[in-house]
C-alpha cells in the first residue's frame, strides 16, 4: 500500500487506468498456430485500434479486464438527455450493453443533483475492446468505464469543445484529501454507481474514499465497492461484473469484505508519511506489449467479423 508518490509517478506516465488486483491467466489462450499470418508478430493494440466499428456478433465480453476483447459491443451514443460522450476523436464509447445502460442510468440519477445535468462520460473500451493504442491498461472487454467528476451542467458541447475541455481534479495533498470542488454530490453519484447490482467496484483517490467513510451516515454496504486506487481524482472508474450466463469472461476476485475504510486511511498515512523505499526491492520489470497469443482464442474471431 506504501509507496504512493514514487508509484504514482510512473502511473501519472501510463496515463490509464489499471485494475486494482492481479488478473487470473486467461483460459484458451492462442497457439501460434490458430493464429492467422497476418496477425503473427504483430502488437495486439495495433489490431484492435484499427477497427472503427463493432462485430456483428452477439455481445460477449471475453478473456480479462486487461487481457481480453469484446463481440458485438454498442455504442453510447455521443449526446443523450442525461450525458456526454467526451473525446470523441478515440473513439472509445463502446461497450457491453450492460455498461451502456448503468452508465445511462447513473446519469440520469446524476441530472436530479443539484449543479448537475447528467455526466460527462470518459473511456469505456474501443469497438472491439482489446489493447489501446494509448492509455488504459484495463477496459478491455467493454465493462470499464470512466466518469469525469466535473459536473456535467452544460450537455451541448461540440466535437470541438469535448476534445478541448478538460475535467478537475478533486484532490488535495497529493490525493490525501478531497479539495474545495468535492461536495455531496459526488458523493451521492459515486454511491449510486456503487449500488448498481452490476458493478464489481469502483477506483478513486484515497482521499475521496476516505471522505465518504467520514460522510456516509446510512448504509454503509456500498463502500465495500469503492476502492482507494492511483490517481482517479479527475474521474471515478466503474468496473461490472461478468454479465449472468456469459462464458469466456473472466471476473475479477470480489472486494475483501467490509467497507475498506482502514485500508483507504492506511493509503492516506503512505501519502502524508512516506515510507522509506526499500533497498532490496527488485527493480520493475519492462511492461511487454500483448500480441494475439495473449489473448482468448476467441478474439481472432472478434478481429475478422465483419
Amino acid at each position: 500500500m506504501g509507496g504512493y508518490l514514487r508509484l504514482s509517478v510512473l502511473v501519472m506516465a501510463l496515463a490509464g487506468c489499471v485494475q486494482s488486483a492481479p488478473e487470473p491467466k486467461p483460459s484458451g489462450t492462442l497457439s501460434s498456430q490458430s493464429i492467422p499470418a497476418s496477425m503473427r508478430g504483430v502488437q495486439a493494440k495495433q489490431l484492435f485500434g484499427a477497427h472503427g466499428h463493432g462485430s456483428a456478433q452477439s455481445p460477449a465480453p471475453l478473456g480479462g479486464y486487461a487481457k481480453g476483447c469484446i463481440a458485438g459491443a454498442t455504442t453510447l451514443p455521443e449526446t443523450g438527455p442525461t450525458w456526454q460522450a467526451m473525446r470523441l476523436s478515440r473513439n472509445r464509447n463502446w461497450g457491453h450493453p450492460e455498461t451502456i445502460d448503468m452508465i445511462k442510468t447513473l446519469s440520469r440519477k446524476a441530472a436530479a443533483q443539484p449543479g448537475w445535468s447528467g455526466l460527462y462520460v470518459g473511456d469505456i473500451s474501443q469497438p472491439r475492446g482489446g489493447p489501446m493504442i494509448s492509455g488504459h491498461r484495463s477496459h478491455q472487454m467493454g465493462l470499464d468505464a470512466d466518469i469525469w467528476l466535473k459536473p456535467a451542467d452544460n450537455l451541448s458541447l461540440s466535437r470541438t469543445q469535448r476534445e478541448n475541455i478538460s475535467s478537475i481534479s478533486m484532490r488535495r495533498a497529493n490525493g490525501a484529501y478531497t479539495n474545495s470542488s468535492w461536495t455531496r454530490a459526488h458523493h451521492e453519484i459515486v454511491k449510486a454507481a456503487a449500488q448498481d447490482p452490476r458493478t464489481a467496484r469502483i477506483f478513486i483517490f484515497p482521499g475521496a474514499k476516505v471522505k465518504m467513510c467520514n460522510d456516509e451516515k446510512g448504509d454503509r454496504a456500498w463502500l465495500r465497492k469503492v476502492r482507494p486506487w492511483y490517481g482517479h481524482h479527475y474521474h471515478f472508474h466503474v468496473r461490472l461484473n461478468c454479465p449472468d450466463n456469459v462464458s469466456g469472461c473472466q471476473p475479477q476476485a470480489a472486494p475483501p469484505p467490509g467497507d475498506g475504510c482502514a485500508e483507504a486511511q492506511a493509503w492516506v498515512r503512505n501519502i502524508l508519511n512516506p515510507p522509506p523505499p526499500d533497498p532490496n526491492a527488485p527493480k520493475p520489470k519492462p511492461r511487454r506489449e500483448l500480441t494475439m497469443q495473449d489473448l482468448p482464442r476467441q478474439c481472432v474471431a472478434v478481429l475478422q467479423a465483419q
